[in-house]
């Protein structure tokens, strides 16, 4: 019979590992993330501050023609070209006296934040010198500047898009990784170990040896097939040494030769039923039996014979008695005795009769008896109840009395201890 265990919440260790699972896997996406972002950032700003380079260069020329010829006109368009760039939030074109030819700023400035601050603060304000061609006989004369400024928060805003792109693919590869690594650890862990859990659940504690050992698959070299092979070793073991001890223990309670109680056993259970007796108030019996002359059925027919016969006595005067409560001891040689809690001395009476029975049934010849051709007992009868209790002792005492009346009036008969009115 097996014992009744609490169910494996299979869930519990599919939701852990499932939420470790995902806590590692957006933790590394997070630092990949944040590694790609910082590659971005510095990626952008050399982009930034290699375009910027680009189109100061190429207006240079222009420009430095409108600042030598001080036309504002040509100044004009060359810096609104400039400052058409999403990305140029101030230009200003100056002649070499630091007069403004062109100048553009936005109508509301626009307020840089910290993390503005921190990726553009450093490469914002870009100027050149305009520096115009007179002739092959005259060096370059600088003849005024342009100057720009970078929208430091268009800059941020596209690069938080693109941070923006990069957490949610980061996210959601790493809910994509879990969701795998989740369905390959409930295939290749979970299941096995729920198979196993299982079998221990399905097996009688009584019988361990017996478990229905599972057959996992795929992991008869790894550590879930050296599980299995180590449990069912221990439950082995186990079941070797239940055996064991119950070998041990009929040893020590049982005759070896009629297989009923022993006289320690014997002892144990009067002196328990004794005690219940006395606090339920109920009455306890003894029968003492003993088989007539066997001294001399050994001597005649054989030791052998003897012990067969004690056998085939015992399995009679079990069937007299109720297993579940009465108890049938070898007390010693050819001397049996019943312990009957609840019985009275009439009912006792009635299984001794039963008992008495029983062995004349067996019809084993007994030549060399003084009182029968066939084997007979003899029997004596004490009762301990509420009104008169007698000891434990004095219960023997008394049923042992009688027996010893039973065999010196004739054999073959029982006799009971009569209680004073």
């Amino acid at each position: 019979m097996s014992v009744a265990k609490p169910p494996l919440a299979s869930g519990r260790l599919t939701l852990k590992q499932a939420l470790l699972t995902l806590l590692i896997a957006i933790v590394i996406s997070l630092i990949a993330g944040s590694i790609e972002l910082l590659g971005h950032a510095s990626s952008m700003r050399e982009n930034v501050q290699q375009r910027t380079s680009q189109q100061l260069a190429i207006v240079n020329g222009a420009a430095a023609e409108a600042a030598f010829q001080l036309n504002p006109d040509l100044a004009h368009q060359i810096a609104f070209g400039l400052f058409s760039n999403s990305e140029i939030s101030q230009v200003a074109i100056r002649d070499d006296f630091g007069r403004a030819l062109a100048e553009f700023y936005p109508t509301q400035p626009n307020a840089s934040n910290w993390l503005s601050k921190q990726l553009f603060g450093d490469i914002v304000y870009h100027e050149m010198p305009l520096r115009y061609y007179m002739g092959s006989d005259t060096p370059e004369a600088t003849v005024g500047e342009i100057s720009l400024s970078l929208d430091t928060v268009y800059l941020t805003r596209e690069f938080l898009a693109r941070g923006y792109a990069v957490v949610g693919r980061s996210i959601l590869e790493a809910f994509l990784l879990s969701g795998l690594v989740i369905a390959l650890f409930h295939i290749f862990i979970t299941r096995p170990l729920l198979k196993v859990h299982a079998a221990i659940t399905q097996t009688d504690p009584t019988r361990p040896g017996q478990w229905p050992k599972p057959t996992l698959k795929g992991h008869h070299d790894d550590e879930l097939g050296h599980l299995v092979e180590s449990l069912d070793h221990l439950l082995n073991e186990f079941q070797a040494g239940l055996a064991q001890r119950d070998h041990l223990h009929q040893l020590s309670q049982y005759d070896g030769l009629t297989g009923v109680a022993n006289r320690r056993h014997f002892d144990m259970f009067l002196a328990q039923q004794w005690q219940w007796a006395t606090r339920a108030k109920q009455p306890l019996s003894a029968i003492f039996i003993d088989i007539d002359n066997f001294k001399e059925f050994n001597d005649h027919y054989g030791h052998s014979m003897g012990d067969d016969t004690l056998r085939a006595v015992a399995t009679v005067l079990n069937q007299c008695i109720d297993s579940s409560c009465d108890l049938l001891a070898r007390y010693g040689g050819e001397e049996f005795i019943c312990v009957l809690p609840g019985k009275d001395a009439n009912e006792a009476m009635n299984i001794a009769n039963c008992l008495r029975q029983a062995i004349l049934s067996l019809a084993i010849p007994h030549a060399y008896s003084s009182t029968h051709s066939h084997l007979t007992a003899s029997m004596g009868i004490a009762t301990t109840t509420p009104e008169q209790p007698l000891s434990p002792d004095d219960l023997l005492n008394k049923a042992d009395q009688q027996l010893y009346h039973a065999k010196r009036r004739g054999r073959n008969r029982i006799e009971i201890h009569e209680r004073p009115a």
